[in-house]
């Protein structure tokens, strides 16, 4: 790549022909959430998150910035700010890394193997260290209490013009109304 503005937008197209959602933040390719699935066969499995991701100006040279919008309960994640602390983001980041590997390798292997000796929520890497089955119905509450897709601002009521009318749908709109008179 020529320059870091390129590889930026890259990057960014990669992520958005990918399975993710991307929303831009501002009119720049800096800032921008991207939404999130918990990996399979996990506590966090069915959950969703919207995860906001900032690129330095010196972006693949220095990492980008990557923290949760809504609540996940994590040792690795800080519960109120939402920052992640993962190695290869925070030290080891190289520019041969891009967002594609961070969603689909990075975020997934925090999830499925987070590292309590290095908490950023010292009450989950606890928890975790002293009765696992009690750390992961805990991220099992904060999944249906904080990452359903009403939380990242998908609505339920949204459908695309494929959405058939359901049949309750269609006789609740004929309610109170009739072709004509009524036999009697």
């Amino acid at each position: 790549m020529s320059s870091p503005s390129k590889r930026r937008e890259m990057d960014l197209m990669k992520l958005m022909m990918g399975d993710y959602k991307v929303e831009m933040i501002n009119d720049g390719m800096h800032e921008f959430y991207v939404h999130f699935h918990g990996p399979a066969d996990s506590p966090y499995d069915g959950g969703m998150w919207k995860l906001r991701v900032v690129l330095p100006d010196a972006y693949p040279y220095k990492s980008p910035t990557i923290s949760f919008f809504n609540k996940i309960y994590h040792p690795n994640v800080d519960e109120m700010t939402g920052s992640v602390c993962l190695d290869v983001i925070n030290q080891t980041w190289s520019p041969m890394f891009d967002l594609v590997n961070v969603f689909e390798v990075f975020l997934p292997q925090l999830l499925l193997y987070p590292n309590a000796s290095d908490p950023l929520n010292g009450e989950a890497a606890a928890l975790l260290m002293r009765d696992k089955t009690s750390y992961e119905q805990r991220v099992k509450e904060y999944v249906e209490k904080y990452a359903k897709a009403e939380d990242v601002g998908v609505h339920s009521d949204e459908k695309s013009s494929d959405d058939e009318v359901s049949e309750d749908e269609y006789d609740s709109a004929d309610d109170g109304m009739t072709a004509g008179p009524v036999d009697p």
